[in-house]
């Protein structure tokens, strides 16, 4: 049986309904609505006498959905969904696409291959937000992501692996001169240590100890130093392949230490596809295997 749309629940009440329902606070679903606690609890108790049914369990510490709450919960989340998603395509530019990936990725791996992105997506506006941050798709208006993750990943999103984490310590060849390589772990030591935020060197060598060295908040900084000669850096081969086919980079150690997360591309799944999003998503599965 379907209703009139004149018999629907007005908008207001169902969008106080599903963040209650979220959320399963009145107060803390006010909060996100920027409304009053007290706005929230009258739309939802209009709901309810709209429907003829219960949608909430008012407890001490909060709320319960009833079973048919929770049914309709489900269903309302869906329905404003896609009004959102309907509503975000009609205003953004469909050419232009966000792509949030990490600093280093983007130094390492996108920006050298620009020149292949944009000519096999003529007319696409690439947008790149470099950050650590984990990114909200709705939020924060991304379409695609590119981040050190592992599976599960929710049902609303999509996702696809780009490269395992397989990390190798690498130096300037001036740095090492002429010691013959690969280095023995005593000998690594013996070299200046470059650190990043992620801290895989006592893995690499086989320590619990604290090793000295200097720290950065980025691997592409790390990275950057070693390229100037300062000291021993350790990353993910992906990202140093480049320079150490160009000799720039020498891989000092012959083990190589595969730990999780890995690099994933993910981006929300939607009921509105755009032709210049997914365009974006398969050229970087394509560009994945390709050298720089």
């Amino acid at each position: 049986m379907s209703l009139s749309r004149r018999d629907l629940p007005p908008l207001n009440a169902l969008r106080a309904f599903e963040v209650a329902g979220r959320r399963l606070n009145f107060r803390v679903a006010a909060d996100e609505l920027g409304v009053t606690q007290g706005a929230v609890a009258q739309q939802v108790r209009a709901l309810e006498a709209h429907l003829g049914l219960a949608l909430f369990q008012r407890l001490p510490r909060g709320l319960a959905l009833t079973p048919p709450g929770a049914s309709y919960l489900a269903d309302v989340t869906r329905a404003l969904d896609i009004l959102g998603e309907a509503t975000a395509r009609l205003l953004a530019r469909t050419d232009a696409v966000t792509i949030s990936v990490t600093p280093t990725f983007a130094a390492k791996v996108l920006i050298p291959r620009l020149a292949d992105f944009n000519a096999a997506l003529p007319g696409v506006e690439l947008r790149i937000v470099a950050t650590e941050a984990l990114s909200d798709f709705d939020r924060d208006q991304v379409d695609i992501a590119v981040r050190l993750t592992h599976p599960p990943f929710p049902a609303k999103q999509e996702a696809r692996l780009l490269f395992r984490q397989d990390l190798v310590a690498v130096a300037s060849p001036h740095l090492v001169g002429r010691m013959t390589l690969p280095l023995a772990p005593e000998q690594l030591l013996a070299l200046p240590l470059l650190h990043d935020a992620h801290g895989h060197w006592p893995a690499f060598l086989r320590t619990s100890g604290k090793l000295p060295g200097a720290v950065f908040n980025q691997t592409t900084l790390a990275l950057d130093a070693a390229l100037a000669g300062q000291g021993v850096a350790i990353a993910a081969r992906a990202f140093v392949q480049a320079d150490l086919d160009a000799g720039r980079l020498v891989q000092v150690a012959e083990s190589a230490l595969t730990t999780g997360p890995d690099y994933f591309l993910v981006r929300k799944r939607s009921v509105f596809p755009v032709e210049a999003v997914d365009s974006v998503w398969d050229c970087c599965v394509t560009q994945r295997k390709r050298p720089v």
